[in-house]
């Protein structure tokens, strides 16, 4: 099933993004119909941690939450080494108080942790001293998992890119059920039988 609104995910870019921890989650999302809009913190060019030049395709003063399906917040070494990612966490809340959905992973939660988003929402991240660190009031919820939907609010640690795709995935309803359970375990534990089921439901 495809539940796409029209309207386009954004995944946020930003110098030092984890680059491989969305690529499952754009790739599959592209690959069925979703528009992927970049935005960064201004249009000039950003560079991920594994070398990549990318030009934004908005400044993020640009980003309205209703003009978007799905905010996706990448890691990055800056989330905890500056406060220069923090208006990405406030656009978060912009988001979650719309009712539009974000998903966030590695130090990405860290922010939405700084920014008492994950204070009353049941959340996963790395590890939970990381995110206790940030001296947020959020530890009772925190859940050992690869990754955690509550509501419109995705979150995942760093080494869970193929868990963070999967509950993307589901929260837009592209896939579900059988077809969605499938898919994890044929890109994350490379499971032949996976791929039948794949391809009679037509999602490859």
């Amino acid at each position: 099933m495809n539940t796409t609104t029209g309207k386009p995910v954004h995944l946020a870019v930003y110098d030092t993004l984890a680059d491989w921890e969305t690529g499952h989650a754009t790739a599959q999302l592209a690959r069925t119909g979703h528009e992927i809009r970049t935005v960064g913190p201004t249009t000039a060019p950003v560079r991920s941690i594994g070398g990549l030049r990318i030009q934004p395709d908005l400044a993020l003063d640009d980003l309205r939450p209703e003009d978007s399906a799905l905010l996706i917040l990448p890691g990055a070494d800056l989330w905890d080494t500056t406060d220069d990612l923090a208006p990405f966490a406030r656009a978060a809340r912009a988001f979650l108080d719309a009712g539009v959905p974000v998903a966030a992973i590695c130090g990405a939660t860290a922010g939405l942790a700084r920014e008492g988003l994950l204070d009353d929402r049941d959340h996963t991240s790395a590890i939970s001293f990381y995110l206790a660190a940030t001296g947020y009031a959020g530890g009772g919820r925190y859940v050992e998992a690869d990754a955690v939907t509550d509501g419109p609010l995705i979150t995942a640690g760093p080494t869970d890119p193929v868990a963070f795709a999967r509950e993307i995935l589901r929260l837009l309803g592209v896939y579900e059920g059988e077809v969605l359970d499938a898919w994890y375990r044929l890109f994350h534990d490379s499971d032949p039988a996976a791929y039948g089921v794949l391809e009679k439901a037509g999602a490859l």
